[in-house]
């Protein structure tokens, strides 16, 4: 299958359990191919062991903090890039 998604930039988290062990999500902004447009987006992934699960939905355990401290990092990839996209103004 050919490569849709090009992370620019991107910070892996764990995942609590109970997830396996080694379990992380992987936070990047970056580019997809949709139709025959480019589109900037931030996608998240699961990784197991090192692997990125590609057609795995991210979830998040209940009474865990894991979808809040996704969310502050989906927030510092998106502030970072808006301020370098403010920057060359």
């Amino acid at each position: 299958m050919a490569q849709t998604f090009f992370p620019k930039k991107h910070i892996s988290i764990p995942a609590s359990p109970p997830p396996p062990p080694n379990t992380e999500y992987k936070i990047s902004i970056g580019y997809e191919k949709w139709d025959n447009n480019m589109n900037k987006v931030i996608k998240v992934q699961m990784v197991y062991d090192g692997v990125i699960a590609g057609r795995r939905s991210p979830s998040y355990p209940l009474h865990t903090d894991d979808y809040e401290r996704v969310y502050k990092e989906i927030e510092k990839l998106y502030a970072e890039d808006t301020a370098a996209i403010t920057s060359v103004w």
